[in-house]
């Protein structure tokens, strides 16, 4: 255990935060600054908060290298309303593509339906309906007219992940790219130069439950159905700068400082998101070793598509799965517990989570294994 004695907490979300960002809120909680005020108690328009969302919105573009024609929204709905958001805004009642790449993208789909009419570009699924591997952008079957193309690059119940985006224009389409990645944000650098738009609930891997981060290129803000709430529409919550309506203030405040922490994050030499990459890189790779050297547990994801946030196992006598989490518990190993919707066990192995938490699983898995296996 670190020097924290805190368990390991492997939730797929609401998820772990950063011991230090934990330990800097509770510092602040009663009195930010000297302000005497909690941030939670701050009017969103005072100098105070005014401060504290131009910080983080700064050191946000700063660290996934955001170009100046993106603007940065921090909005409310989480993942699931930006289902139904993002066709509100850039559909125009037309033709999307989707591509369903997990559970989360399917859900995408079906919503958008709403607002739009869906054509599924690809669809991953084996016969039985699981998510296993991801067809290659090569051999997506993009419309000709579609008013974007929507993927979701990392699929947290199914443990896939796209590893490079693809360049819709090499594959013949204009149309931008609409990316979900919700849970593996601020992982790993965005290649903006083939994204439109991109958006994250925050409670993966940013912070607090309420905060839903988009940003969007310039060019895509004028777009909205006429049905699109205002306080949904991208283009007057862009100009009113993320202060339409009332922000989720505390949840920017964490976020915030989850910035800060990822830009001074040291590993292996390097700094800032290339520390936290290479670290990601080899949480996964360990504990991906150890799953596939045993004959207990089981790893069903194809090698090339495989996440490093999210890493779904099975044991092979699913007798054993409530002992398993049992121990787990009693090791300080929290959360492991598979999706409902595919069952097994599932460790999401976020920023936050440190190389010794995914040390002690992989000890943990070994020791079950020799007096189970």
């Amino acid at each position: 255990m670190t020097h924290t004695q805190r368990p390991y907490n492997f939730s797929a979300g609401p998820a772990a935060i950063p011991h230090e960002v934990l330990s800097r809120v509770a510092e602040e909680m009663l009195d930010w600054h000297g302000s005497g005020m909690s941030v939670m108690e701050m009017s969103h328009r005072g100098r105070e908060f005014t401060a504290i969302h131009e910080a983080a919105e700064r050191d946000l573009r700063e660290l996934l290298q955001i170009p100046a024609h993106f603007h940065i929204l921090f909005m409310q709905g989480g993942g699931i309303g930006e289902n139904a958001i993002v066709p509100m805004n850039l559909s125009r009642g037309g033709v999307v593509d989707a591509v369903l790449t997990g559970t989360w993208s399917r859900k995408s789909a079906d919503e958008a339906r709403r607002y739009a009419q869906v054509h599924i570009a690809a669809d991953s699924a084996d016969a039985q309906g699981q998510y296993l591997d991801l067809i290659p952008a090569s051999d997506w079957k993009l419309s000709p007219d579609a008013a974007y193309v929507h993927v979701c690059t990392n699929e947290t119940i199914d443990g896939l992940e796209l590893q490079q985006l693809p360049d819709l224009k090499a594959l013949g389409s204009d149309a931008p790219l609409v990316i979900d990645f919700s849970s593996h944000v601020a992982s790993r650098p965005v290649d903006w130069s083939k994204v439109g738009l991109a958006f994250a609930g925050a409670q993966k891997n940013i912070g607090p439950a309420g905060l839903t981060l988009v940003v969007v290129r310039d060019d895509l803000l004028d777009r909205a159905l006429p049905i699109c709430p205002s306080a949904f529409n991208y283009q007057t919550v862009a100009q009113a700068q993320s202060m339409y309506n009332t922000p989720p203030t505390f949840a920017i405040y964490v976020a915030g400082l989850v910035f800060q922490w990822l830009k001074q994050f040291s590993y292996a030499g390097q700094t800032g998101l290339a520390a936290i990459e290479q670290r990601n890189i080899d949480k996964a790779a360990l504990l991906y070793q150890a799953l596939d050297a045993s004959s207990l547990y089981e790893n069903r994801v194809a090698v090339r598509s495989r996440s490093r946030m999210n890493i779904p196992f099975f044991l092979r006598d699913e007798r054993l799965n409530d002992p398993f989490l049992a121990g787990a518990r009693d090791h300080g190993l929290l959360q492991l517990k598979g999706h409902k919707s595919v069952g097994g066990m599932r460790a999401s192995i976020y920023n936050a989570m440190p190389l010794e938490g995914v040390q002690a699983l992989v000890s943990y898995l070994n020791d079950f294994e020799k007096r189970h296996g």
